[in-house]
């Protein structure tokens, strides 16, 4: 039983009343701490991406911590729709949240009926962050990513990037190369990290853009070669690896985030506890170093902070989908 759940039940017990040598439970107490059963967190991600390996790695850790089950629950596709309005439609007890992130903050510009998490959740806590790499097959003619572009340039609507599901972040950041660069090439969308991989070591695509944990086992048997990161900074997991300002092109970056949310009526009591959880496991070193292992940083933030990063996300790649042409689907 974790620290949080043995406080609410002691506290659980300062309530109880005694009457005429009675002893009853007030209103209070009559009422389990929570959580008090399996709680259920739906990912819109595949299972064996990146993200989906950092979620299992924080639901394992708020299982330890609460001594319920915490569980995961991939429901992939659609644009992110099924697996929030999974969250959305539940009752607002706490016991169904989503993984939410850049996604969803994408999704409210480029799908009819995404849900806004402006209006329509609630934040819990900001969980990860993290950048893409562009990679090619090691066996690939390009060394570098300009040697990509040139060909790009070369041979309009011949090359490719590989990429996730239509809607997601690094969907996204491919398109915002493509715009950026005034390239035509043609971006295409997989189900999940298996099929990119297999995708790109067969030659069906010339780059993959995607998270390092979705790569990291390709790069370290030699299999694909790292061309570029899209953070502002180096990568330290990969230092010889080139920003995209580094690779030739400036002003480019796109990084990612990912957090928990509930149903907007979630009650205040299960979000801090649920937030001050997350929170004490996300500065543990431990849980520090293993979300470093799959290219993540482990980055807690509170309710507030968290609702602000979704607002300024969603205006800014509003803009990357109105500058590229994109409606909504």
């Amino acid at each position: 039983m974790g620290k949080l759940q043995r406080a609410a039940r002691a506290a659980a017990l300062t309530s109880v009343l005694c009457l005429g040598g009675t002893t009853i439970l007030s209103p209070v107490t009559a009422q389990t701490a929570y959580p008090s059963r399996p709680v259920r967190i739906v990912t819109p991600l595949a299972a064996g991406s990146a993200s989906d390996v950092v979620l299992r790695i924080l639901a394992d850790q708020l299982s330890d911590h609460f001594g319920v089950p915490v569980l995961v629950q991939n429901q992939p596709g659609g644009g992110n729709v099924a697996a929030t309005r999974a969250v959305t439609n539940a009752p607002a007890d706490g016991y169904t949240i989503g993984w939410v992130g850049n996604n969803n903050a994408i999704g409210v510009s480029l799908f009819r009926d995404a849900t806004d998490p402006r209006q329509d959740m609630r934040p819990i806590v900001g969980v990860s962050e993290f950048a893409y790499l562009l990679v090619t097959n090691a066996n690939s003619q390009y060394k570098t990513l300009q040697d990509w572009m040139v060909a790009a340039r070369a041979r309009p609507n011949t090359r490719t990037i590989g990429t996730s599901t239509a809607g997601t972040s690094n969907y996204l950041a491919a398109l915002l190369l493509k715009s950026m660069q005034k390239l035509d090439i043609t971006v295409v969308p997989y189900r999940g990290p298996a099929e990119l991989s297999v995708a790109l070591l067969r030659n069906d695509i010339d780059l993959v853009i995607n998270a390092y944990g979705g790569l990291r086992t390709q790069i370290e048997a030699g299999q694909i070669r790292a061309l570029a990161v899209t953070s502002a900074q180096r990568m330290p997991e990969l230092p010889d690896v080139p920003t995209m300002k580094e690779a030739g092109v400036p002003d480019y970056i796109a990084t990612s985030w990912n957090s928990l949310y509930g149903p907007k009526a979630m009650p205040d009591q299960e979000v801090e506890i649920l937030s001050a959880a997350a929170t004490q496991i996300l500065n543990e070193p431990a849980v520090k170093a293993k979300f470093k292992e799959v290219g993540f940083d482990a980055h807690a933030l509170p309710p507030d902070a968290l609702d602000r990063r979704m607002r300024s996300e969603i205006d800014r790649w509003a803009k990357v989908i109105a500058d590229a042409g994109l409606e909504k689907e």
